[in-house]
């Protein structure tokens, strides 16, 4: 027997552990660490008997410790920590999820004893609130880094909260297992969890993280919409994860559930019987007589008898009438969610799991290389880097994840090399020689777009060519897609003008020809750097250097101001500051608090070493450093560039919301950028706060943001910052002012705050953010027919909102053509857009939308049809482009939506008779995947009970909510900026910008 007893519980009577006599390849125990004291607890007892537990994991054994389940306040459940302005006290979607990737996390820490490394010992995490960055200080070292795990989390919360908030997901039952459809639900829920094991071993991990968000919405949800509870059950449904096994025990149409209930809560509305039933919200499907509803203020048959309602969401019976068992559906939710990580982990094995989540502290490696003739000494240069990369930090805790190669010339660029194995990556990077000629300029963005395709968020990209690029059209699309996957471009240029066996050109080149490259490093918080072929090695040095989890340093001014020094702050979390100072420098010196001052020239000085290679000098400073307020003064010709950085664990994410404050599920729906006219939230979770320089010093405080114009770092406002939950779990919310969101424009972020004894703090986010015009979504829709009969731009407009098309799964298959929805509004006033899309690979496009006008708070709808070709690459992925650009001013940015859609490849046959339900793309390839089985065969009892078909169907259905369905483009006036409450098209904002916008820092 497991025991435990509140907060310091110890094991006792566990003598051995039956997961090893099932040839699992891990431990698959699950501990559930506590939280804030001042949250009510739940003990529950997870003592099971085996042909229980063996019925929770099919062939796996999960042990379950005895859990006190302390979690912060947070809500179907309601979807974020937002919600808890609604409902105090209730238990989010963002806190389940979360919660149950922390244990999973620890477990997998548990099993594998970090190398050079003690192993962790469970005792020391028991009765303590379980943090990311107290995961990581403990497996990896003090001060690693757990950014990029956080931010994969956050991708996978609000992936999940989205759920909620889509109108193509809002009200589909079988996505929230509403209106008695429990084997509908299950199907897509299983489907969900064996399309995350696809992306996820095709390496596209932000397409999985959604897929698995979607699917812990549906399985948390199961807890708090249906009767399960209520039952009487202790545990987890034994079967609802596993297919194999069929649902049973379920309510049919005729069957009666509720009696009727007048007020706000209905503790004894269901009827005495067995059956697993849940309730019915809305108006489609239409509630039976005698259904039980899922109820709250906003569910529109909760007022037709039997009134009432069964939903657990939150503690408050305004929006739940069946609160008092919140916290039991929750701890239910809690628990499965765990077993799901598990099972995911059990597929994808650890190291793939890991990928998934990012629980690394260290970044991937990605190169862009010109092979052109000319570049001999820049690709020996990248060699010799990535040799270093490897050889230095390989076996230890950062070592690269992952790896990414991209050549290019002229006129061509590609093929993009992605590995795990740093082996196979310097294998191919040293096969790669400089050959040819090939007139400047080259193909450089292009080869650029292509990396950031493959690269993974949070990342640094390195650029190495001595030409300027070709497809400088491209600019403002690349500048977009690095904010939208969050990495930094550093472009390492060789151009000479002087240099005499240079590559030829045709024509004379214009002295502004890298500005393209000056925009996208600005726009992604990189920088170009101008150096000579005797120079290059040493100045590739700083790829090593980012790979160590650097953070910029904010200055000021932020720009070389002649006569005045620049400023910056020094803490005591702070190590290893180097800076970098580029340009006709003539002289330089850097001053400590103490006013000891080191000039240029080159060695070692009072403060540090330093180093000059042509135009840069790089600065590093000695540890300790003095805490305080340091200066550099520069004098140079020209505008010459400063940038200071350090490591550090103590950073921030961030990202943006819409408050969806009016509806059954009030939370915040994030976006990629906030929309000018549009009312935003700024969320801030700042990691790192254990890294303290005593351990007995309180925790950091941040008190306020500032905002400043890019690039000449004019302040734009200052906005105070609300703690939103408990102080260690670092999230803090603000309101961006109206007049920040008034134009369009690109702004910065600076956070400003004290350490635990009052000593400062200013951290700055890495790389600046942007206000755009117009909010603009595109989404893949599930699926349509080879033979959909569509009009064209010219027909007749929908005299009604889109039709809700359920999905979406962002999978495609060869030879199918899949149709996307678009939408685009404006809340700032009039705007004249023309809409171009593009794709990436070169798949067929069409859309039905060229050009828009929208008055202030109107938006419009339109259609693309994308062909995927039966040539189409298996694991492939395709990202789709729309660019919405100001028909008058020129000087308005263009905006733009990224879909990030894969490739799925032929399905193995497997056999599941008697199924009755729509077949979905690709789900054949996702169940088997799931499943890890060949041939499935089954005998369902009921059609409610029906496995999940996982046929492979090359002639997919479009299903709508109506028989005739026409595509064409809708405007609707007066529904953009109220339209962000209340019915599914009136009521929410789609996927933001793109689907991927869910991912943020």
């Amino acid at each position: 027997m497991i025991e435990g007893r509140g907060r310091g519980s110890q094991l006792r009577g566990q003598s051995r552990c039956p997961w090893r006599e099932l040839g699992l390849p891990g431990n698959l125990c699950c501990f559930l660490l506590s939280g804030e004291p001042s949250v009510p607890q739940v003990r529950v007892s997870a003592m099971l008997p085996m042909d229980e537990l063996l019925s929770h994991l099919g062939p796996s054994l999960l042990l379950l410790l005895q859990l006190q389940l302390l979690l912060p306040p947070a809500s179907a459940f309601f979807p974020n920590i937002w919600s808890l302005l609604a409902a105090p006290g209730s238990i989010t979607h963002q806190d389940l999820t979360e919660e149950a990737a922390l244990n999973v996390t620890l477990q997998l820490f548990l099993e594998q004893p970090p190398p050079g490394r003690p192993p962790l010992r469970l005792e020391d995490f028991l009765g303590r609130t379980l943090l990311a960055d107290n995961l990581f200080a403990a497996y990896f070292g003090p001060g690693s880094p757990s950014r990029r795990f956080r931010a994969a989390l956050g991708e996978v919360s609000r992936a999940n909260a989205a759920q909620d908030f889509l109108p193509t997901s809002r009200n589909d039952p079988d996505l929230h297992f509403d209106a008695e459809r429990l084997g509908q639900g299950r199907t897509r829920l299983v489907g969900a969890l064996g399309e995350t094991v696809v992306a996820a071993r095709a390496l596209d991990h932000t397409l999985a993280r959604q897929r698995l968000g979607a699917a812990l919405h549906a399985l948390q949800d199961f807890y708090s919409h249906s009767n399960w509870v209520e039952l009487g059950k202790q545990q987890p449904h034994p079967h609802l994860l596993w297919p194999r096994q069929g649902l049973r025990n379920l309510a049919q149409v005729g069957d009666p559930t509720c009696s009727d209930c007048e007020g706000l809560s209905c503790p004894g509305n269901l009827l005495g019987f067995t059956l697993l039933t849940s309730g019915y919200f809305g108006t489609h499907p239409s509630k039976p007589p005698g259904k039980c509803s899922h109820g709250g203020h906003f569910d529109q048959s909760s007022s037709q008898p039997p009134r009432g309602g069964i939903n657990k969401d939150s503690t408050s019976p305004g929006f739940s009438p069946h609160h008092m068992l919140h916290l039991q559906a929750a701890n239910l939710a809690l628990l499965a969610s765990i077993q799901a990580f598990s099972l995911l982990r059990s597929r994808l094995g650890d190291r793939g799991f890991s990928r998934l989540l990012d629980i690394t502290p260290a970044s991937s490696l990605s190169f862009v290389l010109d092979t052109t003739g000319s570049m001999g000494e820049e690709i020996n240069a990248a060699k010799i880097q990535a040799r270093h990369i490897v050889e230095q930090r390989r076996g230890g805790p950062m070592e690269p994840t992952h790896y990414v190669l991209v050549p290019f010339h002229d006129p061509g660029f590609g093929p993009v090399f992605t590995t795990s194995d740093p082996d196979s990556f310097w294998q191919q990077l040293n096969e790669i020689h400089a050959l040819g000629g090939g007139d400047e300029p080259e193909m450089c963005l292009s080869a650029l777009e292509l990396a950031l395709l493959h690269t993974p968020p949070l990342s640094d990209i390195f650029v190495f060519t001595d030409a300027s690029p070709k497809d400088a059209f491209l600019t403002n699309r690349v500048k977009s897609l690095t904010q939208e996957r969050r990495c930094r471009v550093t472009f390492l240029v060789t151009e000479d003008p002087s240099r005499v066996q240079g590559r030829p050109r045709r024509e004379v080149l214009s002295p502004l020809r890298f500005e393209p490259y000056e925009a996208v490093a600005l726009a992604s918080g990189g920088e170009v750097i101008f150096t000579k072929d005797q120079y290059i090695r040493d100045v590739a040095a700083i790829a090593g250097d980012s790979v160590a989890n650097l953070v910029t340093l904010p200055l000021e001014p932020p720009v070389v101001v002649p006569e005045r020094p620049l400023v910056f702050s020094v803490d005591g979390l702070l190590q290893r500051v180097t800076v970098r100072i580029h340009g006709e420098v003539s002289s330089f010196w850097i001053r400590n608090p103490a006013g000891v001052s080191q000039g240029q020239e080159e060695g070692e000085g009072p403060l540090g070493h330093t180093r000059r290679f042509g135009k840069f000098w790089m600065v590093s400073m000695n540890d300790p450093l003095q805490t305080g307020t340091w200066e550099i003064q520069v004098t140079a010709k020209g505008t010459p560039r400063v940038r200071v950085q350090a490591q550090t664990s103590l950073d921030f994410l961030f990202h943006f919301g819409i408050p969806m404050e009016d509806g059954p599920h009030p939370g915040l729906y994030p976006l990629t950028q906030p929309v000018a006219g549009l009312q935003t939230q700024l969320l801030v979770e700042v990691t790192g706060l254990g890294s303290r320089r005593n351990p007995g010093d309180p925790l950091p405080h941040f008190s306020h943001i500032v905002l400043r114009g890019v690039p000449h770092g004019a302040e734009l406002g200052r906005v105070p910052l609300e703690p939103m939950g408990p102080r260690e779990r670092g999230l803090l919310a603000a309101s961006l002012p109206p007049t920040l969101l008034s134009t369009a424009g690109p702004f910065s972020l600076e956070l400003i705050g004290q350490d635990g004894v009052g000593q400062g703090l200013h951290r700055a986010a890495p790389q600046p953010c942007a206000v755009v015009p117009v909010l603009l979504e595109v989404r893949c829709q599930r699926k349509v027919r080879l033979r959909l009969e569509r009009t064209g731009p010219a027909a007749p407009p929908l005299t009604g909102p889109p039709p809700q098309l359920s999905g979406p799964s962002g999978f495609l298959a060869p030879g199918t053509e899949a149709l996307l929805s678009l939408r685009i509004a404006s809340f700032s006033g009039p705007q004249d857009l023309d809409l171009k899309t593009s794709v990436n690979p070169s798949f067929a496009l069409t859309s039905n939308l060229s050009r828009v006008h929208l008055e202030q708070n109107e938006s419009a709808w339109g259609c693309l049809w994308l062909k995927v070709p039966d040539t189409a690459a298996s694991d492939s992925v395709v990202m789709v482009t729309v660019t919405a650009m100001d028909r008058e001013a020129s000087t308005v940015p263009p905006t733009h939506a990224f879909l990030r859609l894969l490739v799925l490849g032929p399905a193995p046959q497997v056999r599941c008779p008697h199924f009755p339900l729509q077949d979905r793309q690709g789900e054949g390839r996702a169940v088997q995947a799931y499943l890890g089985a060949a041939t499935l065969t089954a005998s369902p009892s009921s059609p409610q009970d029906q496995l999940p078909a996982p046929v492979h169907s090359t002639d997919p259905v479009l299903t709508t909510t109506s028989s005739v369905f026409h595509l064409s483009t809708l405007v609707t006036p007066g529904r953009a900026g109220g339209g962000l409450v209340g019915n599914p098209w009136r009521g929410t904002v789609g996927a933001v910008l793109l689907l991927l916008g869910l991912a943020s820092w």
